[in-house]
């Protein structure tokens, strides 16, 4: 055994931030004498477990290639001094993290973080701080911060954010004020947890029963279902976020993973502040990365353990940073293209040169029907031409009875029923909108950001409209690609907008994007309906929410399309 293959662990290595904190973190580093780059992630986890410091990184692998691998808790968490903000102080934390590891005695000043899901925000946040040691960064499936950080434009991620707090957050949160009195907590928490889709169901949202039975989770459940923490952290920062937007980063994201708008848009405005970004996009969920994913299968080089059958997630990790933090190695490429995507349907990994991709068509598909899309599957129809007629379809969106979730980029507890689902026994309610194509003689390819342009009314002040793309077997079996959602009183954006009065409204709903070839024989199908629970707090149709009432009223809703009101779908076609 070489030296190089010989790893020191060094456990609790202590870093004391500017206000006197101390985090502590585990240190994976070669067994030899001299200096080396550093690898930093920052987490909430517990720097201890291997669920999290070792699920898809080999800190073990990244250290025998000849870099220092810090993994470190950040404030308030695990073995970390502090108190526990969501985001508020990962910005600072994290500047001062990065140059602490830049001054330990075995490293070579230069830095870069890598992480998934919250510990690619810290990476973020402490780009935004601008720390001189940062040379390069790798987020995974995360959050743009100067969005909401489960939410669409006021509609709350509502089982991602209950799961949160209870499941990741609430067992260490807790056991740190209650100390010995902590065991009947981590009983009520395990029973909580084992019934969480029952408890989705209740409202207000902000009297969440397994919350306030621990007074001292309340506040910090508050704060976040409200996104305070996010409005706070960026205040901390006390600058334009834009302004650190110029660090080398490696995006990579899932498309069914429940971040995957907001890692786009990173990969998109970084690109305007540095070239020097990358994507890769597979057929991954949240935290995902086999070759199988709900009830489709992608082949086994979908896999993040084998990428095109040449890489793994890890390999780009040590590629991407031996040639930002080595400067006497230069494995990446200056032509590779910058962007990798899965293309599903037929199950292939492409290289392109930009995202979106330059040569898209962007096409519209409008929809059509006698009236009866939400009762008979052969009503609705899809179709590149302008309907003639003025017809329109009608359903009662009933908030005590939502439309279930089924599928698409959540995050439930345990992962349950992310990515692609059948949704033909979904489509079976009346209050599901179906229209679908005639099936495709040739193949088609839809890469890209999808949107549904649709003109509705409804009877009430408030109310939500959902939309989903599906792709429709010969069979019938229907796989769903991607989904939005738009809340009335939020149609134009943040802004709160007045109470609707029955008038017909243009809403945009951003269904994100995809990459899939419908294939000869299949079909394109749009769902529209106006709930998703739990992956979506119901609207009450009341113009108040149910994060503060309980009470719910039903709504008649319209969907308008004809030569005034063309509701339709614009698809990303990319030309063969």
């Amino acid at each position: 055994m070489t030296d190089r293959n010989q790893i020191m662990v060094d456990r609790d290595v202590p870093c004391t931030v500017r206000d006197g904190v101390t985090l502590y973190a585990n240190i994976y580093r070669p067994n030899t004498t001299g200096k080396y780059p550093v690898l930093l992630t920052r987490l909430p986890y517990n720097k201890n477990l291997p669920d999290f410091s070792h699920r898809y990184i080999d800190p073990i692998r990244m250290a025998m290639e000849g870099y220092v691998v810090i993994i470190q808790d950040v404030r308030g968490r695990f073995a970390s001094e502090g108190g526990f903000e969501p985001f508020a102080n990962e910005g600072k934390d994290g500047y001062d993290s990065v140059e602490w590891a830049a001054n330990l005695s075995y490293s070579n000043g230069m830095v870069g973080m890598f992480g998934l899901s919250y510990y690619a925000f810290t990476q973020l946040y402490a780009m935004v701080e601008r720390p001189p040691s940062l040379k390069a960064i790798f987020p995974a499936m995360t959050g743009n911060i100067s969005k909401e950080a489960f939410g669409k434009n006021g509609v709350l991620e509502l089982a991602a954010a209950e799961t949160w707090i209870l499941d990741s957050i609430a067992p260490d949160y807790l056991k740190r004020k209650q100390g010995s009195e902590y065991g009947d907590t981590l009983k009520e928490i395990t029973n909580d947890l084992n019934q969480i889709e029952d408890w989705h169901r209740f409202t207000p949202i902000n009297e969440w029963p397994p919350v306030m039975k621990h007074p001292e989770l309340k506040e910090i459940y508050s704060n976040y279902i409200t996104q305070q923490y996010n409005k706070k952290a960026m205040a901390n920062a006390g600058q334009d976020n834009r302004a650190g937007l110029g660090v080398p980063a490696y995006h990579l994201a899932g498309w069914y993973d429940n971040f995957l708008g907001q890692t786009l848009t990173n990969f998109q405005e970084m690109s305007q502040a540095n070239k020097k970004q990358m994507l890769i996009i597979g057929p991954w969920g949240h935290g995902m990365f086999n070759s199988e994913l709900g009830e489709r299968s992608f082949g086994v080089n979908s896999a993040g353990a084998s990428i095109d059958g040449k890489d793994d997630i890890t390999s780009l990790h040590i590629k991407w940073f031996d040639h930002w933090l080595k400067t006497d190695n230069d494995s990446l490429l200056n032509d590779e293209d910058p962007v990798k995507i899965f293309v599903m349907g037929e199950n292939v990994w492409r290289s392109e040169s930009a995202w979106p991709l330059k040569r898209t068509v962007y096409t519209p598909y409008y929809f059509d029907s006698d009236g009866k899309a939400n009762t008979e599957m052969t009503s609705g129809k899809l179709t590149t031409t302008l309907p003639e007629k003025d017809e329109r379809d009608t359903y009662i969106h009933d908030p005590e009875h939502p439309v279930p979730t089924n599928g698409g980029g959540v995050l439930f507890y345990n992962g349950k029923g992310a990515g692609p689902l059948d949704q033909s026994e979904l489509e079976k309610r009346d209050d599901v909108v179906v229209y679908t194509s005639e099936p495709l003689k040739e193949r088609l390819e839809v890469t890209g950001w999808v949107k549904v342009v649709l003109f509705a009314s409804t009877d009430v002040k408030d109310t939500d409209f959902t939309a989903k793309l599906v792709d429709v077997l010969p069979d019938g079996r229907a796989y769903n690609l991607t989904d939005g959602v738009v809340r009335a009183k939020f149609r134009n954006g943040k802004e709160e907008q007045s109470s609707l009065n029955g008038e017909v409204v243009k809403y945009e709903i951003d269904l994100w994007a995809t990459s899939n070839v419908f294939l000869p024989g299949h079909s394109i199908r749009i769902e529209v309906a106006s709930s998703d629970f739990p992956r979506y707090d119901v609207n009450p149709n009341t113009g108040n929410t149910t994060l503060d009432t309980a009470f719910l009223v039903k709504a008649k809703q319209t969907i308008y399309h004809q030569t005034d009101y063309p509701s339709h779908v614009v698809l990303p076609v990319i030309p063969s």
